[in-house]
């Protein structure tokens, strides 16, 4: 059983209505003009009475049962018609007509075939389709030229056989055209619904996130705070930590550029948080570009070096890492309200300068130190956006 067409799908076959009657419409008034050189105007007007109950039916179909459109009894129907408006080009009116000024019994009409059966079942059906209905014309202008001619071909000249040639590539390309750009369509369309399903998953995460943050999440920070039992401490701080890795962890989180990045900072935070017993918060924004596997490390190994100084110095049992983009990089900030101390007179351990300075130095960015006594440290990163291949 077919699935609904989708919207894309809809509008085409909207346009694919307009043209089989504007198509029609000019069938008839074609027919109606070349009336005098008709030998058989009884057959000629039941195959365009024939062309316009198809048109009205598509077009009731498209409102009522669209799905149906793209079933191959429809198409079969509908090419049916067409080939025979195509064959009968060549009996309708007399010899020799094919090539007059005139136009052919079924003009534009029978293209709207061709085009239906591309969109239904794709390029290589929509091509063949052409190739049927194109060769149909071709059949009939041959039988029409000179019935008696052996071989009938030797009766056509070189412009005649390129012309017929033409007219057949020409509705070969329609109907592969169709059936291509068609499926490009719906492809499109797809991946639209799709990442509007996953922002919308995003969404509504991030409102559970919220709800559950400024509840469940600080009601665990207070257990493991007041905790008088170790064993009761660590769980409150266990179950605290699993809760945040799924709340702000990977699902859903490249739909909106934080991927790589934000799960770098919250795994150093975890390391930290497993080793210290301190609670790291990491805020990290929609809106982070992603950043090659160089800077990640580089920025992963900093961050980590610097919450294990929070853990081993700074006398506070939380951290905040924040991330944020700039105009031409990504700026990451670990904050902490311990002792702090004076940038200018303190001589820091090894740890700064080399696993955290030259880490960030080396992918071209800068380390900045904000710290005053009792007022909390800062470490401030700033490294360029380099695009992950």
């Amino acid at each position: 059983m077919r699935a609904p067409i989708e919207g894309t799908l809809i509008g085409v076959l909207r346009g694919l209505a307009a043209f089989r009657w504007l198509a029609w419409t000019w069938m008839a008034l074609v027919l109606v003009a070349a009336r005098g050189n008709l030998v058989a105007p009884l057959a000629a007007w039941t195959l365009v009475i024939a062309a316009l109950l198809v048109t009205v039916w598509t077009t009731a179909a498209l409102r009522h049962a669209p799905a149906g459109l793209l079933r191959g009894r429809s198409v079969g129907a509908e090419v049916g018609v067409a080939l025979s408006l195509q064959l009968a080009d060549g009996f309708v009116y007399g010899p020799g007509h094919v090539f007059s000024p005139g136009q052919p019994l079924g003009v534009a009409w029978p293209t709207a075939a061709v085009l239906s059966a591309g969109v239904a079942f794709g390029p290589v059906v929509g091509a063949c389709t052409g190739l049927v209905v194109g060769g149909g014309r071709a059949v009939s202008s041959v039988l029409n030229v000179v019935p008696d001619a052996d071989p009938w071909f030797g009766a056509l000249t070189g412009a005649q056989t390129m012309s017929l040639v033409t007219t057949t590539v020409l509705q070969m390309l329609a109907g592969g055209v169709a059936g291509y750009a068609t499926r490009l369509l719906q492809q499109a369309e797809r991946r639209v619904i799709e990442a509007e399903g996953a922002i919308a998953e995003l969404r509504t995460r991030e409102d559970i996130a919220r709800r559950l943050h400024d509840g469940v999440l600080q009601t665990l920070a207070v257990v493991e705070r007041r905790a008088e039992d170790p064993s009761l401490a660590a769980l409150a701080r266990e179950q605290e930590r699993d809760l945040r890795a799924y709340l702000f962890g990977t699902p859903g989180a490249d739909v909106l550029g934080r991927g790589a990045l934000g799960d770098t900072l919250r795994r150093a935070a975890a390391r930290a948080e497993r080793a210290f017993a301190i609670r790291v918060e990491v805020a990290v924004p929609d809106d982070l570009p992603e950043l090659d596997g160089p800077v990640l490390e580089a920025l992963g190994g900093a961050v980590g070096e610097l919450l294990t100084n929070v853990g081993k110095h700074a006398g506070v049992d939380q951290a905040v890492v924040y991330a944020e983009p700039l105009d031409d990089g990504v700026f990451v900030s670990v904050r902490d309200q311990g002792g702090g101390f004076d940038p200018a007179t303190v001589t820091v351990g090894i740890g700064l300068p080399r696993s955290v300075r030259a880490r960030v130095e080396e992918i071209g960015g800068a380390v900045r130190v904000v710290s005053a006594p009792d007022r909390g440290t800062e470490v401030q990163l700033t490294v360029p956006v380099v695009a992950s291949e």
